[in-house]
């Protein structure tokens, strides 16, 4: 699995991008745990659950039939969310998608169950960059640990920051250019 700092990044990038006039504060916090519900799946552990079950990790919690259940079900919440009912169903849905998605460009497990229900296969996408992220913060603060960050950095981050930062400055100019009086805009 990619980890839980980079799968939080998916949704704080598409609210930095689309500003606040659509994606309230706590929308974005939702969002944000909307990336962690596909993990979900690690109690099937706990029960007994065998990993490759469609029940196990990277199961059925990591489907787009899952990411579609959540946006559909946070909609009904626009009200709360302080959000449009349209913007709540694809930000929730992206962001609960992103996290099947970052896992499946992970080198480790068995690939992800992303078409449940229609299919119950595990897929990876066919170019693997992520370092599969080990599980706990102990075993986390190792060489292992920072290599994984290192391929989250390259292949995650930085072009997460390359879309964020120039939305973000155009907005910026555009909130200050809209500000000034029109005779000095001449």
């Amino acid at each position: 699995m990619a980890t839980i700092m980079t799968h939080a990044l998916v949704p704080l990038a598409v609210a930095a991008i689309a500003g606040r006039q659509y994606v309230s504060p706590k929308l974005c916090f939702w969002a944000v745990i909307a990336t962690l519900l596909p993990d979900a799946d690690v109690i099937a552990f706990k029960l007994g659950i065998a990993y490759e079950h469609i029940l196990g990790h990277r199961g059925f919690t990591h489907s787009l039939g899952l990411a579609l259940a959540v946006g559909l079900i946070a909609s009904f919440f626009a009200g709360y969310l302080q959000a449009r009912r349209w913007v709540v169903f694809v930000l929730m849905t992206i962001s609960c998608l992103s996290h099947p998605l970052l896992d499946a460009l992970t080198d480790g497990g068995l690939g992800v169950a992303l078409w449940w229900p229609i299919d119950d296969a595990r897929y990876f996408a066919p170019w693997q960059p992520i370092a599969v992220s080990p599980i706990g913060i102990k075993n986390f603060l190792t060489a292992r640990g920072w290599a994984v960050m290192q391929s989250e950095l390259i292949t995650v981050w930085l072009p997460l920051a390359l879309l964020v930062v120039p939305a973000v400055l155009v907005r910026k100019w555009n909130t200050l250019n809209t500000r000034r009086p029109s005779h000095e805009m001449e």
